[in-house]
């Protein structure tokens, strides 16, 4: 069923697991993502793999008629592909251009459950929007509460005098697929940057400069 708004995102990139996680809610929160992709028109920029919730997606959002590319580190194909690639694949020689790839793609960043690269990967998207490197919304689907307790994390650094308040609304989050897209089509960064967006050297990042639309 298709979404009467169209979604202001060509492509946004998701991070997850390459593992399903022992509940099936994420395999469905992951099904659930795709469909809400789809309906939206939303191509997909995501880690290459064919297994776990990455496998999951990409399979939804490629028969669903939108793009899917993958970004995967040569050294990980042999682990995260397993059988035929879907969509697109683009091999990167580590994970630093990995990230640096799928940044540059991607009009917009979610996570969906995951482990320590999720998390990672999630983590420097957050950082690179308080520097003022993009101003791109960062997004936690919040499984059944699986990212409470980073969240709580999070404000503990407002709290604590780590992290600005503006800079903690870098961080959206939300339950359900439509619920944390919709924020995330409403989302404008409230935080000073760090930096001057215009004053990062991008290529040095390996990061693209945006292009203006």
């Amino acid at each position: 069923m298709e979404s009467n708004n169209r979604s202001k995102f060509k492509r946004i990139c998701v991070f997850c697991g390459s593992n399903p996680g022992h509940r099936k809610v994420f395999s469905d929160a992951a099904i659930d993502l795709g469909n809400e992709l789809v309906s939206r028109k939303i191509d997909l920029v995501y880690g290459g793999g064919s297994v776990g919730l990455m496998g999951l997606i990409s399979q939804r959002v490629y028969e669903g008629g939108c793009h899917v590319l993958g970004v995967i580190p040569k050294a990980l194909v042999p682990i995260e592909i397993s059988g035929e690639s879907v969509g697109d694949v683009k091999i990167v020689s580590d994970m630093h251009e990995r990230k640096a790839e799928m940044a540059s793609q991607a009009d917009a960043f979610i996570a969906l459950p995951g482990g320590y690269g999720t998390m990672e990967e999630t983590l420097e998207m957050i950082t690179w929007a308080q520097l003022g490197i993009h101003k791109k919304p960062v997004g936690l689907l919040n499984v059944e509460g699986y990212y409470n307790s980073l969240l709580t994390l999070f404000d503990n650094g407002v709290e604590e005098g780590f992290i600005k308040p503006g800079a903690r609304d870098i961080v959206l989050a939300a339950p359900t697929a439509r619920e944390l897209l919709s924020k995330m089509e409403q989302y404008t960064p409230s935080h000073d940057h760090v930096a001057p967006h215009e004053s990062w050297q991008m290529e040095e990042l390996a990061y693209p400069k945006e292009q203006s639309p």
